[in-house]
């Protein structure tokens, strides 16, 4: 029998939906998005790129709350490991997002690294490795970000391990966790890009347990990424080949991850993320059912 998971609060997010952009043709209507994931049984939900759903707050209250949804996070990508001069630009789109998600009664910023290649075009924009200089940006910059965030919203961010980003590797990983302060900075460990960077979620739960504050949950096929990091293929065109695909037929294997979470014995929210973009409009409902029934056959 299952483990009881009553300290994981599961959810979605567009992202499960195609929907990486605020605007575009080929991405589900907000609407729909919503109808569809309250359909699906979820009650959290991210915000998703900043635009996409109404950011007019008593708009989208009082469109989630007839759904019967609450928001659990906002997300921002930035670039500190530039230094300080990418801060007011950092703020910028901070203050937009955070504004956003305080006024939705949530607590978390999901923070991502800004991509070293372009997901779309495969164009190399920096090397994948940072220098000494910039490691000592990115950690400075995240506990200022951590610090600002807390002060000036009242949430706390969650660093998102991405692929094509310079945390994505356990090296990377680690090496940002014993480099910041756990009183300014957690991760969002995402399992899915945890793995296809080759980590261990398992691993870094029981490791770094004290720094979770928030998970994406998502696995990736092995034959799929096999391909992909033989052919060196960007994030963006893996996703088109479907590395990121439905749970259970990948990896890594949610029910362990979900355990070791709840063995932590604090509250954490486990947000599904498939990433699909493009897709067709009528794929991500009845996924979305399917996922929800297997998270509620490991416990939660």
């Amino acid at each position: 029998m299952a483990v009881a998971l009553d300290r994981i609060r599961v959810g979605s997010a567009p992202d499960s939906w195609g929907v990486w952009f605020p605007d575009d043709p080929q991405q589900v209507p907000w609407r729909r998005f919503l109808d569809e994931v309250a359909e699906a049984g979820y009650s959290w939900i991210e915000l998703g790129p900043y635009g996409y759903l109404p950011t007019d707050p008593a708009r989208l209250t009082e469109e989630v709350e007839r759904r019967g949804l609450r928001v659990s996070a906002g997300t921002i990508f930035c670039g500190l490991h530039r230094g300080p001069s990418e801060w007011d630009a950092t703020w910028e789109q901070v203050s937009r997002v955070a504004a956003l998600t305080r006024d939705m009664d949530a607590k978390h910023l999901v923070v991502i690294p800004s991509f070293w290649r372009d997901d779309k075009t495969a164009e190399i924009l920096e090397p994948p490795e940072l220098t000494t200089e910039q490691w000592g940006h990115l950690t400075r910059g995240m506990e200022r970000l951590g610090r600002e965030v807390k002060e000036t919203y009242g949430l706390d961010i969650v660093v998102h391990p991405h692929a094509d980003t310079h945390i994505d590797t356990e090296e990377h990983v680690e090496r940002f966790l014993d480099s910041t302060d756990s009183g300014l900075v957690s991760l969002c460990l995402d399992t899915g890009h945890y793995a296809y960077c080759g980590g261990d979620s398992v691993k870094l739960i029981e490791t770094y347990g004290e720094r979770i504050g928030y998970l994406h949950l998502k696995q990736v096929d092995p034959e799929i990424l096999a391909d992909v990091v033989r052919n060196e293929i960007p994030f963006g065109p893996a996703v088109q080949r479907g590395v990121m695909c439905e749970p259970p037929a990948g990896v890594p294997e949610l029910g362990p991850v979900l355990t070791a979470a709840q063995k932590l014995g604090v509250d954490l929210f486990a947000i599904v993320e498939q990433d699909m973009y493009p897709c067709e409009p009528d794929k991500p409902l009845p996924i979305a059912v399917r996922t929800r029934a297997f998270l509620r056959s490991c416990g939660a």
